[in-house]
């Protein structure tokens, strides 16, 4: 599909911010975070104070993106909302005032045993979204919950708590999902998903696509309706960036899923920007520039998703890394490796790895972050240690001949930063570390090697790379390049291009996964098979087929 481009079109009062701000102090300097702030219409914590409107005044239903839960933890869950009786429209069809929105939390579907409720406001300075963190819950349990408006009562969700961190937990599924274009195909995957036995769903990026989405929804080839046009640019501004979050929320699928699993939510590039790294944008723009389209991409998508209160960005930082436990079975370190990644080497893409690929000072996660990491890893009593990120973490070469060209935009271009991960590791005697990625539009499976050049050396973990869900629309089981990828990388053990997901049962004695694909995802309504499965032994790392 050809995509055009347009050069970004920040607002007037957006671009007059950035000419006043300078690139060093707008990343130090609080005032420079307040005026980026201001200049995108983010309120200051507190500050939201907005006319409160009576809800009997909502005349059509406001809950028409659903509901979703998030980051379950032992005695706690993220609920979220948002009310948008016309989504496809800038304001969502509701005035600028603040609204009352009840909640309900309950132990069974019927709610007539209620665990909890009260209420929250849906402030416009947030698009009338609704996050609500709700503690005091019975940890290792299923809840059912529900929001009123007025008149209106959303659909119900289903969600659940973690169990107690220091507690035995003796199994755990969880599904892996990834890249979800809409213009590339429906999100079919999301309604087989929706109808799995999992616990959790991890989103390991690219929840959104920048680029433009034209009136047939592009390889939706819509007939029975029309898109506005409005949908037929590249996001750049707060307003884009919320009207494409509704538009990929309005699909009944991905609403299905949501309702029916709680969600960890991870970024990759397409939220903001195609392979951007850190300040450093795609595009041709000054990077003070870019990070106000940031600031403006970071906000939408807290808005959007099921993040906690920790999560909320401020100016064009946000910090999505985070720490969730199941019990004592598993550790799972969320990681962010866009924010505060080195520029891509070499000019992005496929090329020949060099010396700047092997630079220590060079970094995926950044310093901060890569630290949290292992001093987790140090801190852990899990038994496995799962790490939900973005980009191929394996080495990966493109070709038989020697030297290959691998992917600077992956962790082979960042080959020492992966060498200090990995070195964290077996310091801290990880012996069960899983790495789940997204972003490749492909499944694949590898056993991850301390040298990846020398197959007999020891191997580490293992990586599930989870397929998309309709990013390069069809696809095929084995790619033209299958053959090539399989005997160039021996350690990778599976590989797959159709579109769908993976789930991964977690327990006591062994791991395994499962790599659920559709055979077309450019008309609705395509079956679901699992293409393969493996399994990995406790305390024996690698994949083996079953």
């Amino acid at each position: 599909m050809t995509i055009t481009r347009h050069a970004p079109q920040h607002a007037p009062d957006l671009r007059a911010a950035a000419r006043h701000i300078g690139r060093r102090s707008f990343l130090t300097v609080t005032a420079a975070a307040a005026a980026l702030a201001f200049a995108v219409n983010l309120p200051a914590a507190g500050a939201a104070s907005a006319a409160e409107l009576d809800a009997r005044r909502i005349d059509d239903d406001p809950f028409t993106l659903g509901v979703a839960s998030g980051d379950p933890r032992p005695g706690s869950v993220l609920l979220w909302t948002r009310l948008a009786p016309a989504p496809f429209e800038p304001d969502g069809g509701m005035p600028a005032e603040r609204v009352t929105v009840h909640w309900e939390l309950a132990h069974d579907e019927k709610f007539s045993r209620i665990a909890r409720r009260g209420t929250a406001f849906a402030h416009p300075e947030f698009h009338h979204t609704v996050h609500v963190e709700v503690g005091r819950l019975e940890a290792g349990r299923v809840y059912y919950y529900r929001f009123r408006t007025g008149t209106w009562i959303s659909e119900t969700g289903r969600t659940r708590t973690a169990p107690e961190t220091a507690g035995t937990a003796s199994s755990l599924t969880l599904a892996a999902v990834s890249c979800q274009a809409y213009a590339d195909g429906y999100f079919t995957p999301y309604r087989h998903l929706a109808q799995d036995d999992v616990d959790v769903v991890f989103h390991l990026g690219d929840y959104l696509y920048e680029y433009a989405v034209n009136s047939v929804g592009g390889y939706r080839n819509y007939t029975d309706r029309t898109l506005p046009a409005l949908f037929n640019r590249e996001t750049v501004t707060l307003e884009d960036y919320r009207l494409r979050y509704a538009l990929f929320k309005s699909d009944p699928d991905l609403r299905a899923a949501h309702a029916a699993h709680p969600f960890v939510v991870t970024w990759d590039d397409h939220e903001t920007e195609n392979n951007y790294a850190d300040d450093t944008p795609e595009n041709s723009v000054p990077p003070e520039e870019f990070l106000l389209r940031r600031a403006a991409a970071y906000r939408a998508y807290w808005e959007n998703q099921p993040l906690r209160s920790p999560q909320q960005p401020t100016g064009s930082d946000m910090r999505l890394y985070r720490r969730l436990h199941w019990g004592r079975l598993a550790q799972f370190d969320v990681l962010d490796t866009r924010q505060y990644r080195s520029n891509q080497a070499y000019g992005d893409g496929a090329q020949i790895p060099g010396p700047d690929a092997d630079d220590p000072a060079r970094t995926m996660t950044g310093a901060t972050q890569e630290r949290w990491l292992l001093d987790g890893w140090h801190a852990s009593k899990a038994l496995w240690n799962v790490v939900p990120q973005q980009v191929t973490f394996s080495q990966r070469k493109f070709d038989l001949t020697a030297p290959s060209r691998v992917s600077m935009d992956a962790w082979d271009g960042y080959r020492a930063s992966r060498r200090r991960v990995l070195d964290g590791a077996k310091a801290a005697g990880i012996e069960n570390l899983m790495v789940l990625t997204g972003d490749v539009h492909v499944g694949y499976g590898f056993d991850i090697k301390d040298d990846f050049d020398d197959p007999d050396s020891a191997t580490l973990g293992t990586e599930i790379v989870a397929t998309s869900v309709a990013s390069g629309r069809d696809g095929v089981d084995k790619p033209a390049n299958w053959d090539t990828y399989m005997q160039a990388n021996p350690h990778m053990k599976f590989y797959n291009g159709r579109r769908g997901y993976v789930t991964v049962a977690l327990g006591e004695e062994q791991a395994r996964a499962d790599f659920k694909t559709v055979p077309y995802v450019t008309t609705p309504g395509a079956p679901v098979t699992t293409a393969a499965s493996f399994v990995t032994e406790a305390g024996e790392p690698g994949l083996t087929p079953v």
